[in-house]
């Protein structure tokens, strides 16, 4: 019995998010219809430019390997019962971090070194911006999902800030940048494609964040606590030391996703940083459930929508942003869907029968 429940768990974590991702083409189909443009030659467009060929598909995964991480920054504190947004910020605050240690360490370490330097500087630097949010939450009381929101605006203004001034090359006039890492820092490419090794260290993030909340005692204490707070304190659980500890992993992931961007595509700390991976994972996040597993791969769907922006606009003259609607559609369809867990008769559990009482007959006296 137990195992045909969680079957039925299994059945329903998986099947609405499905369902309410075809309601989202349905109603990306609409809109689009409205702009003028074909639906089906809107879906063919999307699925070509993100999964018809090797090149698109290396594409695909180039853009997936940041969403996977950002994604951890919201997974890993919701199963503490913590909202975090603040992906973004933690993102560009690695970024830069890892701009800085590959300028002090580059020139004269081995690439290596350096590399690992960065990623280092990357995990820290976004790992304490979201400690900082859990630690408000904690000692202050202060709305985590509030506050890592806000982060994002600091966060963007100190990158505006740094590259405009202290941190500035003077050769960058259009566009104001960090002056750039050493070329033999950045990271390469997996042999015979064009995808970076951040696949690799995503793929992995999300592997060991998995393992850690659900086969560790750690994960099992966040879950607990996660559930009932309350409880989780009258049981001695530190849940102040979740609460920092599992901020600071999900932060850590974020920054990581930053250093991966100056490493592996931009070479530099500039307003490209600020390329929305950051509130893509949150999407990712929600629509795997908050499992990381499940994230790596809604990383690579959303992936291939987020690549297929510029084909649009190429063969179907729709603006660049259209995507943009697809990804804002399926957020709201999938926040929609959680109204519906725990509520569907088709996953419901069967309630036991009772036997009828049994008749009671006079026995004459």
């Amino acid at each position: 019995m137990v195992r045909y429940s969680q079957w039925r768990k299994t059945a329903e974590a998986i099947a609405i998010p499905i369902a309410a991702l075809l309601f989202s083409l349905v109603l990306f189909g609409a809109f689009c219809a409205a702009a003028g443009a074909n639906p089906f030659a809107v879906y063919g467009a999307i699925y070509k430019a993100a999964f018809g060929s090797w090149f698109s598909f290396q594409n695909t995964l180039i853009r997936a390997a940041p969403l996977m991480l950002t994604s951890l920054c919201t997974a890993l504190p919701a199963r503490l019962g913590l909202m975090i947004i603040g992906n973004e910020g933690a993102l560009v605050i690695g970024g830069i971090g890892a701009v800085i240690a590959g300028l002090t360490v580059g020139p004269t370490a081995p690439p290596v070194v350096t590399q690992i330097a960065m990623a280092i500087a990357g995990i820290v630097a976004g790992g304490v911006w979201i400690a900082i949010v859990g630690a408000l939450r904690h000692y202050r009381a202060v709305n985590e999902t509030i506050s890592s929101l806000l982060m994002n605006y600091i966060a963007i203004a100190l990158l505006n800030h740094l590259v405009g001034g202290p941190m500035k090359d003077p050769s960058s006039l259009n566009k104001p940048s960090s002056y750039p890492i050493p070329d033999v820092a950045k990271l390469g490419s997996l042999p015979f494609t064009r995808i970076h090794y951040g696949l690799i260290y995503g793929l992995i993030a999300c592997a060991i964040a998995y393992f850690l909340i659900q086969k560790t005692t750690f994960g099992f204490a966040a879950r607990t606590a996660g559930g009932n707070v309350k409880a989780a304190r009258i049981a001695g659980l530190p849940v102040g030391k979740l609460t920092i500890i599992i901020c600071f992993l999900a932060g850590s992931c974020a920054g990581l996703a930053g250093m991966v961007e100056v490493a592996a595509v931009h070479s530099r700390a500039n307003e490209s940083l600020v390329a929305g991976y950051g509130y893509a994972g949150i999407l990712v996040a929600f629509v795997a459930r908050y499992n990381p597993l499940a994230a790596s791969l809604v990383a690579i769907l959303l992936g291939g929508i987020l690549a297929s922006g510029g084909a649009l606009q190429r063969t179907l003259n729709l603006p660049d942003a259209t995507v943009l609607v697809f990804q804002g559609l399926v957020f709201l369809v999938v926040l929609f869907s959680d109204s519906l867990y725990g509520r569907l008769s088709l996953f419901k559990e069967p309630e036991p029968k009772s036997d009828p009482p049994a008749s009671s007959t006079a026995v004459p006296i």
